[in-house]
C-alpha cells in the first residue's frame, strides 16, 4: 500500500439474472495514512562487534514501521561527516582506524529515527 493508493473506490459485475445487467457498488473512500518512523536497529556481518584488522564488514539499518521513500546516513563518533547514505555501509580492509561507536540515521522526510550505537573494535 501506498500513499498514492488514496482515492475514491466502487466494484462492479454482472448480476446473473434473466436481464443480465451490470451491477455497481456504491463508491467508498480510502485515505491511506503514513506510518510514523520508528524501529530503526543495525544488522552486522559477520556477526558481533570485534573484527579482524584487513576484513570486511557490512553494517546493515533495518526500519521496522516507515513510510517511504526511506533515506539513510551512517555516523561514527567523532567524525563530522556522513560515512554513507544507503542502506547498508561496506567497510572493506579494515584498518585500526575504523574502531569506533557507529549508527545509522533513517529518515522520511518529515521524520527522524536513530538506530542504537554499535560499538565496533578491530583487534
Amino acid at each position: 500500500l501506498q500513499m498514492n493508493h488514496s482515492g475514491h473506490y466502487s466494484c462492479g459485475g454482472w448480476v446473473d439474472s434473466e436481464l443480465s445487467s451490470w451491477a455497481h457498488s456504491v463508491l467508498v473512500t480510502v485515505t491511506v495514512h503514513g506510518a510514523l518512523l520508528s524501529g530503526v536497529s543495525l544488522s552486522v556481518q559477520p556477526p558481533g562487534e570485534q573484527v579482524a584488522l584487513g576484513d570486511h564488514l557490512v553494517l546493515s539499518c533495518l526500519v521496522a514501521m516507515g513510510t517511504g521513500p526511506l533515506s539513510f546516513s551512517w555516523h561514527r563518533e567523532g567524525s563530522r561527516a556522513p560515512l554513507g547514505t544507503g542502506p547498508r555501509l561496506e567497510l572493506r580492509h579494515i584498518g585500526d582506524n575504523d574502531s569506533g561507536r557507529y549508527h545509522c540515521r533513517a529518515s522520511d522526510g518529515d521524520n527522524m529515527a536513530e538506530s542504537p550505537t554499535l560499538n565496533i573494535t578491530v583487534l
